[in-house]
């Protein structure tokens, strides 16, 4: 049911109709006059909290109104911060009543990523558009199950890669579309850190992988989005060189090579057992584009070498937490306009099929 403005003024009034419409068309209608898109938070954790909460915090298109946790005391101390009412507060357990709230268009999922499917299609049978953090999931099979539910219950999925919508990320994919550095020929990229022992992330049954689902996503979906093709062959290897306990269940190391179908070649690296700044480097005919950071939420820089012109090292100013305000913005308008988002469920699932090809060259199981 999309109706203008004017036709809902022109039909009934716009207030007599709309305390009449189902929740999920009165979302939608709000959305057509402007209103904010607003925001449950699924998962109080350091993603939420510290990077996308104050993000929405500082937008003019959305706002947080609901909550969900496992922890009360948390959820009431965020809940008073961001001015949500405690009658908005949900446990897992009552998270489906979510579907009779009026205040929430949308949620924002930031669980561990074997639950990521779960939390999804009970938000899309709730009535609600679906932000999702990345992996997408833990399986491709999870992943087309989020797709379909999203798709079933007419709701937006988007996954949450937002270097896609990052200033110094575009410029690198316009120079490259320009044909500024020439013809590409290869891409080097790597994304790590140094982890923690009793780190979720360790859990294999919680993140279904080791550093390829958590940072080395990264390097994947850049090599994806810089090249505009699909890889045709690729190959991994992964291995564990500090036997210390923490890498029991997931791998420590994994490095992987592409060849995408005009030739470009490109070598990629992830880790959890060393800090590995994330960046990316492309090679062509006519020079060198260079990121790093490339995958930070703030501080990224732009360096370029290209034959007969002056080398380029420019910093980007756009502090944190702005690529978070403006992921949240970008699928507000999606909402608004009914606009297909750039990074939704068919491009987290591609991800996902590639993340598998990887894991099994490198001799090891998906999910």
């Amino acid at each position: 049911m999309n109706l203008t403005r004017r036709e809902l003024t022109r039909l009934m009034g716009a207030g007599a109709l709309l305390s009449k419409l189902p929740l999920s068309a009165q979302a939608q209608a709000n959305q057509s006059q402007g209103q904010k898109l607003r925001y449950c938070i699924v998962g109080l954790g350091r993603i939420s909290m510290q990077h996308f909460m104050p993000g929405v915090r500082q937008s003019e298109h959305s706002q947080i109104t609901a909550l969900v946790s496992g922890h009360r005391q948390k959820a009431e101390k965020m809940a008073a911060e961001y001015n949500v009412p405690l009658k908005n507060i949900y446990t897992y357990d009552n998270y489906d009543g979510i579907a009779g709230n009026k205040d929430i268009d949308a949620v924002y999922i930031a669980l561990p990523n074997s639950m990521h499917a779960e939390y999804t299609i009970r938000a899309a049978k709730a009535g609600k558009h679906v932000l999702s953090e990345k992996p997408m999931a833990t399986t491709v099979k999870d992943s087309q199950a989020m797709i379909d539910a999203c798709r079933k219950a007419g709701k937006k999925l988007m996954i949450a890669y937002r270097c896609q919508y990052e200033p110094t990320n575009l410029r690198a994919i316009k120079w490259i579309r320009d044909g500024r550095i020439g013809k590409v020929q290869a891409i080097e990229s790597s994304n790590g850190f140094n982890i923690k022992p009793g780190e979720w992330r360790l859990n294999r049954k919680l993140a279904g992988g080791g550093p390829l689902m958590d940072v080395g996503i990264y390097s994947l979906n850049a090599c994806r989005f810089l090249t505009g093709e699909e890889p045709a062959r690729v190959e991994g290897y992964s291995s564990v060189i500090d036997h210390d306990g923490r890498f029991k269940e997931v791998e420590e190391n994994l490095s992987w090579t592409m060849k995408f179908p005009s030739g470009i070649l490109a070598s990629c690296n992830t880790t959890y057992g060393a800090n590995m700044d994330g960046y990316y480097r492309m090679h062509g005919s006519k020079g060198t584009l260079h990121l790093e950071p490339a995958f930070s939420y703030e501080g990224l820089r732009f360096k370029a070498k290209i034959q007969g012109e002056h080398a380029v090292d420019e910093p980007t100013n756009d502090p944190e937490p702005r690529q978070f305000t403006r992921e949240a913005d970008y699928f507000a308008e999606c909402v608004r306009t009914n606009k297909e988002p750039k990074t939704d469920g068919e491009e987290g699932l591609r991800d996902m099929k590639w993340m598998a090809a990887i894991y099994q060259s490198a001799g090891l199981k998906e999910g």
